[in-house]
């Protein structure tokens, strides 16, 4: 099969084209022709398989035939980084159509939105900000055809539910395509799936565990070691693009801190930044500028970068679902990675779960050549007295769960 079977409009196929589009991926495969015959769809796949395009080209193909310079069709997305990938998508694959597109989101000024929206075909927007505009009455929805959930389990992690019913009760019921994509099913989302799609083609592609070509890795260290075992990680990763995942936007800041010092080209990927620094260090990693990215889990769907050789969770992850979302950050495009998860005593349930999400035990790992007896540094030797005890040198996680440690 190959792209032409799709019998896009002209212009769509052309963008297609010139994209590199050739043979389609398992989930434009079977997505693609249910959409282009109008039906509702619940598409199940992970990060990294091409579903944007299984849905932008089918979009696009629909609105050339109707009206112009109205939202024919609405995306919703938990991000902006995702928001604006989406987008970046629309304009790139839609370039030869003249169809419009437009991003919604937080964060930066609403009135050139407001602008945009007046010869928009395509909006792709954050709950959010898409109800300041409902509230505001700046936008009009009442004409869309085609309504895109993408993500959607991401949006229930960050307490969107309501947000998007709220929107829902703003959109036509009639003649309305609805496509839901997510990458788990929980129940909440099931349901929700159950409200709004009519007779739904469910479509699914491998969401039970990470892309095959990920390997993975688990290393114990003590907590006050961590840092120190990712540089250790980094400095053989030295030829490849790291993606590094913490807990929370202070570490993520404070660890790209620490890198820079180090002489890593690093930036930060987190909520507090601006959008236009949020661009700059994404745009940056991008182009091989920054070797390093550190993100919090929010800019977890949004990365959407093909060179990534390892992911590296500094901090693991609250749930296997979220282990699987960062994971599927590397080995895409049918690519080779690698997943470093750094974890303490603490992390044995989560190594648990994730081991059961991967379907086997993942390897733990300890580095020969990395001084795991180094002390804790006490409050009062950081004020310059001289105590505390060396820290033991971190032992696997025993039980059916964990693999034989080896060395690296």
């Amino acid at each position: 099969m190959n792209f032409k079977s799709f019998s896009f409009h002209p212009a769509v196929a052309a963008g297609a084209t010139q994209a590199g589009y050739a043979t389609p991926t398992p989930i434009q495969a079977q997505a693609i022709p249910e959409i282009m015959q109008g039906r509702d769809v619940m598409g199940l796949a992970q990060t990294g398989t091409g579903k944007t395009a299984a849905f932008v080209l089918p979009i696009l193909h629909r609105l050339l035939s109707g009206p112009r310079k109205q939202i024919g069709a609405l995306i919703i997305a938990p991000t902006r980084e995702l928001a604006e990938q989406i987008h970046g998508d629309c304009e790139t694959l839609g370039r030869s159509t003249r169809l419009r597109s437009t991003v919604a989101y937080g964060g930066v000024g609403i009135n050139p939105q407001i602008q945009a929206f007046r010869k928009a075909d395509i909006v792709v927007g954050c709950p959010g900000r898409l109800l300041d505009h409902i509230k505001r009455r700046t936008i009009d929805l009442s004409k869309v055809e085609v309504l895109v959930l993408d993500e959607a389990d991401q949006m229930f992690d960050m307490g969107f539910l309501p947000d998007i019913r709220r929107i829902l009760t703003h959109l036509p019921n009639q003649n309305r395509q609805t496509l839901l994509f997510s990458a788990t099913m929980p129940s909440e989302i099931r349901c929700l799936a159950n409200e709004i799609l009519q007779r739904p083609v469910t479509v699914q592609i491998g969401t039970t565990a990470p892309a095959e070509t990920v390997s993975h890795t688990l290393f114990p260290v003590a907590p006050h070691l961590k840092s120190a075992l990712l540089l250790k990680l980094l400095g053989k990763a030295r030829s490849g693009s790291v993606l590094v995942f913490t807990r929370t936007k202070f570490r993520a800041k404070s660890l790209d801190e620490k890198l820079a010092k180090a002489g890593f080209r690093s930036a930060s990927l987190q909520g507090n930044l601006s959008q236009n620094r949020r661009r700059a260090a994404l745009d940056g990693f991008r182009s091989g500028e920054f070797q390093v990215l550190v993100a919090t889990d929010i800019a977890a769907r949004g990365i959407d970068v093909s060179h990534v050789s390892h992911v590296i969770n500094f901090d693991i992850p609250a749930t296997p679902e979220a282990y699987i979302h960062r994971i599927g950050r590397t080995g895409r495009a049918e690519r080779s990675g690698e997943a470093f998860t750094l974890i303490t005593a603490e992390d044995h349930l989560m190594v648990k779960a994730i081991n059961t999400a991967i379907g086997r035990c993942v390897e733990q790992r300890t580095l020969p050549d990395f001084n795991y007896n180094v002390p804790i540094e006490s409050r009062e030797k950081q004020m310059g007295k001289q105590t505390g005890k060396p820290a033991r040198r971190p032992r696997p996680l025993s039980g059916r769960y964990a693999a034989k440690s080896k060395a690296n």
